[in-house]
């Protein structure tokens, strides 16, 4: 094993991070003067008095999103159109200049506390690029507006559980480019929120690499820590052509941690995966896509391939100009909720007998079916190979088994793969590679009593907190028939 690879084992998440991966399904809401212009990408002069959701229910907005089973919800406070869904001290363009309350409402006020109301976690999308701001452009005089903008939304709405930035980088209204500051804006989120995730334009969080909700086959946490500034650096790629930025690793490549990947890097980070997408083709409101919801299928094959393939899910249902969530979107939030629960909510493992050929004192087999996710199964140092076989006492029909690593010491193992015993000898099924917090193995169904988890490769020794066995709802075995 090469020294790169003993480091890659080494590298473990910190306790943020943990907390936002164990929210594994959230929401994004775009809301705002776009949704009154009917566009995606406002050029920050429509005027103020558009801006009127006389219907605005943000507890709305939370029930749909918890029927979902989403645990958090980000909201664009403000988007690049620079209009502000609070009323900000520092400009006249938000909310406090619109009918909307007779100028005395506070969007991010009401959906902040209904996500408190409603027991979810609430977060902030703060565009950097701002096209109706003066001083975009002039660098340090805007950074320090965008601080001060910040600094009102970190310390009058709470606790954060996530910032989340983009890097688009546009002309302000002066024609000019600005230069963010990311440092300056980092350290005053660790000093106001400490416990946020500072996402895709951040140390935290990485963007999967694509909108349309793909998430890699093999999908690493620890990877090159040169991807924590390749989001950040894209616009300045398209205007400095010195032959290093082509070199660098790009969110979108294929494999970002494997060993062949990792090879000749000498620093590594624990940066995780957010698959995000929208439920509609754009991100603001349309009544014209109102038809155009995506389907529970589909939906269900992106949070299979990004809870279940070591990523976040963050999915956007944009509210319409009521303030309110369509109907079509919450019907199909609802499906998709409901055909989740009743998938996952009979684990067939839960009574079951694990025994594995290795194991460490303290670090039982059991531990692995374990309802409390505070135990874990490993084997002895150097053990990089493992079988773990698990009776289930009694013959069950399934097609879904989950597996989880105990990532509190890393991401360790590489591939594996599941068989059943079919009578007479154990008969593969199902072939994998990373597994990660989270790795949800789809396939046919079948009928045994006897599985094997075999651990075919892994760095140093692997680690195994969750192994659970599930048939899927009816609704979904009809759609895979």
């Amino acid at each position: 094993m090469t020294d790169i690879v003993k480091q890659a084992a080494s590298i473990v998440p910190s306790e943020r991070q943990i907390r936002w991966q164990e929210l594994e399904f959230y929401g994004f809401v775009h809301f705002g003067m776009n949704t009154f212009t009917d566009q995606e990408w406002g050029f920050g002069d429509a005027d103020p008095a558009l801006f009127n959701p006389t219907e605005l229910d943000a507890d709305q907005w939370v029930d749909a999103f918890k029927a979902a089973g989403m645990k958090g919800l980000i909201l664009t406070c403000k988007h690049h159109d620079g209009f502000c869904l609070w009323p900000s001290e520092y400009t006249d363009y938000n909310v406090k200049h619109s009918p909307w309350r007779d100028g005395r409402g506070d969007v991010v006020r009401e959906v902040a506390d209904a996500c408190r109301r409603g027991g979810i976690k609430f977060g902030i999308y703060l565009s950097p690029w701002d096209r109706h701001e003066p001083s975009y452009g002039d660098s340090d005089r805007y950074n320090q507006f965008f601080l001060n903008q910040l600094r009102e939304l970190l310390t009058n709405y709470g606790e954060i559980f996530c910032v989340w930035f983009d890097g688009a980088c546009g002309e302000g209204p002066n024609g000019k480019r600005q230069v963010y500051d990311w440092d300056a804006y980092y350290a005053l989120i660790r000093e106001l929120q400490p416990n946020a995730v500072i996402s895709v334009c951040g140390p935290d969080v990485r963007w999967c690499g694509n909108e349309a909700g793909y998430c890699r086959p093999s999908e690493w946490s620890v990877v090159p820590a040169a991807l924590q500034d390749v989001e950040k650096i894209q616009e300045a790629s398209q205007k400095v052509d010195d032959g290093q930025f082509s070199r660098q690793f790009s969110s979108q490549d294929d494999d970002l941690g494997s060993r062949e990947a990792i090879k000749g890097v000498t620093d590594l980070v624990w940066y995780p995966a957010e698959v995000n997408t929208s439920i509609r083709p754009g991100w603001f409101y349309h009544a014209s896509q109102d038809d155009e919801v995506r389907s529970l299928e589909e939906l269900l094959d992106i949070y299979y391939n990004s809870v279940g393939g070591n990523a976040a899910f963050l999915l956007n249902v944009p509210p319409d100009k009521r303030g309110l969530i369509h109907e079509n979107d919450v019907q199909r939030l609802t499906e998709l909720g409901d055909t989740l629960r009743e998938t996952f909510r009979t684990d067939l493992a839960a009574h079951g007998i694990v025994t594995a050929s290795n194991s460490e004192e303290g670090y039982e087999p059991q531990n692995i079916i374990r309802q409390e996710r505070t135990t874990y199964w490993r084997p002895q140092l150097g053990h990089e190979q493992a079988v773990l076989e698990i009776d289930l006492g009694t013959a069950h029909v399934f097609d879904r088994i989950v597996l989880g690593e105990w990532i509190r010491q890393g991401q360790r193992i590489e591939s594996f793969s599941l068989s059943y015993h079919n009578g007479d000898e154990w008969e593969k099924f199902f072939k994998g590679t990373i597994v990660g917090y989270k790795r949800i193995c789809r396939f046919p169904q079948m009928k045994a009593r006897k599985l094997r988890l075999e651990i075919t490769q892994s760095r140093i020794y692997p680690t195994l907190g969750q192994f659970e066995v599930y048939l899927s709802s009816k609704r979904e075995r009809k759609n895979e028939r």
